[in-house]
């Protein structure tokens, strides 16, 4: 492998401002996943009953047989659950994301006009609630259509968001090339919205979560009371709340089932959460519609080239001549294993570097002696690099004095004839004054230290070079 597709550096250091409206320092999205009546029954033509997310501790299949138990804890979420919660929001006036399963919303006529009447979102999350990771593609690709297709005859409208849940290792491709999704939250990777390019298509990703989620009531290690549920939220407001008034805003993702937190000893704890967080100024209550519109409105989508996805002339154009005349640097690099996580300034000077690094000392003593001297012939005949012209022009050393002239000149001729190479500064960390006194106190090192001294400000260099690109 030489491409690596996981993106693990995300927004890096300094995350977006998202702009919420009205100034809102945290964005909140509750989700209500709705999948009572599409789990696993044979009845549903699956080949065993349903395992997953049940208060049924160690829950197994039944092969070929209905689980009327788990049967009937899925129906106190449709029948029971369900209401209690649509009275709590509805009540309280906070908008909900709706994850509804097609065949779920298809057997529940009576909810999907209360949502509709409620006006929540009503997003898919998938045609059947199934495992989806050993799903043939063309199987999940069918299945996604036909997911849509149902959606659209129950609802009155076709979804515009997308989350599968038990997805597989190509539901988030599959879900962004049938290109009519405004959102998807397949994944639990960040706490703010991301641009997803996927051939043609800029897919907007708003991640969701499995911890600020009830499912935790029936998952080990996991909640047991609803005290235990309302701690959790309360301390992940406050800390995103708190980033939020350092001016770094996120979003908080909330994920409840009609089966889990629509019983009563639950509920107090979303009900105390709640109540909680609408007590703060500058919290915008969202449906994912709402973040995903208002997400391509403040930060459109830009294609931008990316050093992982370049072709390896264009990579050896681009970054050849970072490390001073030695492009084979360049040409190594592409052969590493690169991936998201270098299409950055820092990624990219990483690349570079390993390949300098581990380089032999003939090799790297070569860069060292492509350099030339600081205020040297070259320059004065201005026979340098662009690079190099401009970066000694930004410590002063294109305006010389006849005297500085003649320091710098002494100097150089007494370092290269001790060390076998030039002097060696990235002068854009220093001035005039440093790079003398750094030149005069080098001089004092053995070899070995100063070809290590030397090396470094090679890399240094480079890391300024490539900053000045704005990758």
């Amino acid at each position: 492998m030489t491409r690596y597709p996981r993106d693990l550096r995300g927004y890096g250091r300094t995350t977006p401002d998202p702009q919420w409206p009205g100034g809102a320092r945290v964005a909140i999205s509750m989700v209500l996943n709705f999948e009572e009546g599409g789990e696993n029954c044979i009845l549903h033509g699956d080949a065993a009953s349903e395992a997953f997310l049940s208060d049924i501790a160690g829950a197994a299949q039944w092969p070929g047989q209905r689980h009327w138990n788990m049967e009937s804890i899925y129906e106190y979420g449709a029948r029971a659950g369900f209401w209690r919660l649509h009275r709590l929001f509805t009540g309280l006036n906070v908008p909900l994301t709706i994850y509804g399963v097609a065949t779920a919303l298809a057997r529940a006529p009576e909810q999907v006009a209360a949502m509709k009447e409620a006006g929540w979102e009503i997003a898919s999350h998938g045609l059947k609630w199934v495992e989806h990771k050993d799903m043939a593609e063309e199987e999940e690709r069918r299945q996604i259509a036909e997911a849509i297709r149902l959606h659209t005859e129950v609802v009155g409208e076709r979804p515009r968001g997308w989350y599968t849940g038990r997805c597989s290792v190509n539901t988030v491709r599959l879900t962004a090339e049938e290109g009519g999704f405004d959102w998807i939250s397949d994944t639990y990777d960040d706490d703010l919205p991301y641009w997803l390019e996927v051939g043609a298509r800029d897919q907007l990703v708003i991640p969701y979560t499995l911890e600020a989620n009830d499912m935790r009531f029936a998952t080990a290690p996991g909640y047991i009371e609803g005290e235990q549920f309302f701690t959790y939220l309360k301390d992940s407001f406050d800390t995103l709340y708190a980033e939020g008034l350092e001016g770094a805003p996120k979003m908080f993702s909330v994920g409840l089932h009609n089966r889990l937190i629509g019983r009563p000893g639950k509920v107090a704890g979303l009900k105390r959460f709640l109540d909680y967080a609408l007590s703060h100024e500058g919290v915008w209550f969202a449906t994912r519609g709402e973040i995903a519109a208002h997400w391509a409105a403040t930060h459109p989508h830009t294609r931008r080239e990316r050093p992982s996805q370049m072709a390896r002339a264009r990579f050896v154009e681009a970054f050849g001549s970072i490390y001073e005349h030695s492009p084979w640097i360049a040409q190594r690099a592409y052969d590493l294993e690169l991936g998201p996580a270098h299409d950055s300034v820092e990624g990219t000077a990483s690349a570079l570097a390993r390949i300098f690094r581990s380089a032999s000392d003939s090799e790297r003593l070569g860069v060292l002696t492509a350099h030339p001297d600081l205020a040297g012939k070259l320059a004065q005949a201005k026979r340098l690099t662009a690079e190099s012209t401009s970066e000694q022009a930004s410590a002063g050393l294109d305006a010389l004095t006849d005297d500085e002239r003649t320091t710098f000149e002494a100097l150089n001729k007494d370092y290269t004839e001790k060390f076998g190479f030039p002097f060696i500064i990235a002068v854009k960390d220093n001035t005039k004054a440093s790079i003398l006194h750094a030149f005069r106190r080098r001089l004092d090192h053995d070899r070995d230290t100063e070809f290590a001294e030397a090396c470094r400000q090679v890399e240094r260099i480079a890391w300024h070079r490539l900053n000045a690109m704005d990758l």
